[in-house]
């Protein structure tokens, strides 16, 4: 089985430099956002923004989820695929610029975006039909979250994966396939030079893994109970590599960090469904905080590549902040 995969930690710089090209390629072409196509047997999905990376929006979901339903159902399809417009990217994320105005004024869009994404996640996951996503070129946040809970997933030599939220001052949607462990497992079934042909992809598909089943997942087997403890272990590694992480983590928000260490270790025991609910609770505590606004700001507005994170350290983020982060919504909860 040929497997390549590209991921690296995002600095400030770069998930800054991808959003200014997102914001420089688009235009007002009013092309639909997503096109679907009948390839055989198959259904494909194509996002269809390749000027804005393809980045996900509210009104490309609520296009997927039931036309991605309709083929569950349909007889005359045995497969759906995912892929992204252009060369450049599968899914660069959300609009997060789009995020930060909407939490500033109240907008119920911070709820419904995320809410409805994490539907059309779970749909991917549980999808009767085996879920294909052809993940090439950069594939970023909820680009992340549509593509790894499928059957099967195609990587390119092009393929750039990264959950740089941590950098906005944001929690990482789409973590259950790390929360579970898949790190132990090969992220992608299959490596092709490009998704161009997806006659081709079907005819691996076919071929490699007709009669394959869904991932087998272990635990998460880390032994370390805290962000802080990993800051130490980095720093007495004392390794270039150590110490460039450690360099890198010191500039991610203090708040993101331990919420996603928390959800990871969390995540280990959880269901797929309990994950998103979880995920959607973080995203709402999130837009509710001080960082995601000022880590947008600092990375996309201003671009001085300077938050101010509060609290500005780990030892600052208080228990009491953390489980009501992690508390029920009661009647806001996610629920499938």
């Amino acid at each position: 089985k040929l497997i390549c995969f590209h991921s690296f930690p995002f600095s400030l710089r770069s998930v800054y430099r991808l959003h200014k090209i997102q914001a420089h390629l688009m235009s007002s072409n009013a092309s639909p956002e997503v096109l679907f196509e009948r390839v055989g047997n198959a259904g494909v999905i194509i996002l269809n923004r390749p000027k804005a990376l393809n980045a996900l929006t509210l009104n490309m979901i609520r296009h997927i989820y039931p036309q991605l339903k309709k083929w569950e159902s349909d007889s005359e399809t045995s497969i759906v695929i995912i892929k992204g417009a252009g060369d450049k990217a599968f899914c660069a994320g959300g609009d997060i610029r789009a995020l930060s105005d909407a939490g500033k004024v109240g907008d119920p869009l911070v709820k419904e975006l995320f809410r409805e994404e994490y539907i059309l996640n779970n749909a991917t996951g549980t999808c009767k039909k085996p879920y294909i996503a052809l993940i090439d070129g950069i594939t970023m946040g909820g680009g992340v979250g549509l593509s790894v809970h499928g059957r099967f997933r195609v990587a390119t030599e092009k393929t750039l994966f990264a959950m740089p939220e941590t950098a906005i001052g944001e929690s990482p949607c789409g973590l259950h396939f790390l929360c579970i462990g898949a790190l132990e497992k090969d992220l992608v079934d299959l490596k092709v030079p490009s998704v161009s042909d997806v006659a081709q992809v079907l005819d691996s598909y076919h071929q490699q893994v007709r009669n394959r089943g869904p991932f087998i997942y272990f635990p998460n087997r880390s032994h370390l109970s805290s962000v802080e403890e990993i800051m130490e272990n980095l720093q007495k590694d004392g390794s270039a590599f150590a110490q460039k992480q450690l360099e890198i983590l010191s500039k991610m928000s203090p708040t993101s960090l331990k919420l996603t260490f928390r959800q990871q270790q969390a995540g280990a025991t959880m269901t797929l469904q309990e994950v998103f609910v979880m995920e959607y609770r973080l995203t709402q505590a999130c837009m509710r905080g001080h960082d995601f606004y000022e880590g947008v700001r600092a990375v996309i507005i201003d671009k001085d590549q300077n938050p101010k994170w509060k609290p500005p350290t780990l030892a600052e983020v208080t228990e009491e902040f953390m489980e009501e982060s992690f508390r029920s919504l009661g009647e806001r909860d996610l629920v499938f």
